[in-house]
């Protein structure tokens, strides 16, 4: 059996790992008695899930060379259709085992509105030729119209108990949602590291047109790529729908800068065909603790949104200076063999 080549620590996780170990000692001395406690930490347990479930939805759209803005209003569309499920045809008094088949059905439904929004944006970026930023721009522009004209702006509220507990309980002292995230992770990492689907994924995001000439049709891979992403964000709406015990239009617009911020962080190619999920992982969890860290000393919600834009900004001049260098440095090291060539070959004669 092959090592999971792609679940191994890199360079850049390594580096995620001394961020979360300098940002917990940090806090540590900063906070003395109220960062390392139960309930911060669970706290931070609770909150990153549907952070990370739309960053891995964004995450397969950016490895495959794309984006997709519309994770959000997916997630939130998605959302109150489950709502509209349970709280339309779930009857008063319900058991458990009803409770959880009605869920089904709605998560079923979801599943389809989903792939629905993935297979249109796919065929747009596809047949149409449009970019992208675009295409997943129309798209959650047309979803968010959709979602407020049917609920007119309105939060759809008074969730069942066994959504409530998906928002809130734990299992063996980790929450619910943080097993649906790891789950989802590992999946999405088995996928894209083991099957053939997954290795054209990394290779379109590469190169399109040297991956199509190779045999892959790039036009189904590229649906598939936000199909994929589509069914992650109604992962996170459901997630979003427990916790708040509500569904509405607006939830989690902030996020759309972090979830980006999370994916470059954790070392993917902002231009494609490369990164891993546990760099992705390993990133959430480093904002996560920030983000904790900046909210107990009591730091402006809006300072901390400019203080991530400002980090995206870097991270992204430190590649595009790193690859300058990296190509540079592999000119000078073709030159110097070329020239030692040539002396080797002068003695020789």
């Amino acid at each position: 059996m092959k090592p999971l080549h792609f679940l191994k620590p890199d360079g850049t996780n390594s580096g995620l790992l001394l961020l979360i170990a300098l940002a917990l000692a940090l806090f540590a001395w900063l906070l003395p008695g109220r960062f390392f406690t139960d309930s911060t930490f669970m706290s931070m347990a609770f909150q990153l899930p549907e952070l990370g479930l739309l960053t891995l939805g964004m995450f397969v759209a950016i490895l495959s060379g794309g984006l997709n803005l519309a994770i959000i209003a997916t997630a939130n569309l998605t959302s109150l259709f489950i709502a509209w499920v349970l709280l339309h045809f779930l009857p008063d008094g319900a058991g458990t085992g009803l409770q959880l088949l009605w869920l089904a059905i709605g998560l079923f439904g979801a599943t389809v509105i989903a792939t629905l929004i993935g297979v249109i944006t796919g065929l747009m970026v596809t047949r149409i030729g449009a970019h992208p930023i675009l295409v997943t721009l129309a798209t959650m522009m047309t979803v968010n119209g959709i979602g407020i004209w049917l609920t007119h702006g309105a939060a759809v509220s008074g969730m069942p108990d066994v959504l409530r507990t998906l928002g809130s309980g734990s299992l063996l002292g980790v929450p619910l949602p943080l097993w649906l995230f790891f789950a989802a992770a590992g999946g999405l990492a088995l996928f894209l590291g083991k099957t053939r689907a997954g290795k054209c994924i990394y290779m379109g995001g590469s190169n399109i047109n040297a991956t199509w000439f190779s045999g892959v049709n790039t036009h189904r891979m590229l649906i598939l790529v936000y199909v994929i992403s589509s069914w992650m964000c109604v992962l996170a709406g459901l997630v979003m729908m427990a916790r708040f015990n509500s569904a509405r239009m607006g939830y989690g617009d902030s996020y759309l800068l972090l979830t980006v911020l999370a994916i470059i962080l954790g070392g993917t190619d902002p231009n494609g065909g490369f990164g891993r999920v546990t760099g992705v992982v390993l990133s959430l969890i480093a904002l996560q603790i920030l983000s904790t860290g900046f909210n107990l000393m009591n730091i402006s919600q809006h300072f901390s949104l400019a203080m991530w834009g400002a980090v995206l900004i870097v991270v992204l001049a430190v590649k595009f200076f790193k690859g300058r260098f990296n190509d540079y440095r592999a000119v000078r090291l073709s030159q110097l063999r070329a020239r030692l060539t040539h002396l080797t070959e002068k003695k020789e004669v």
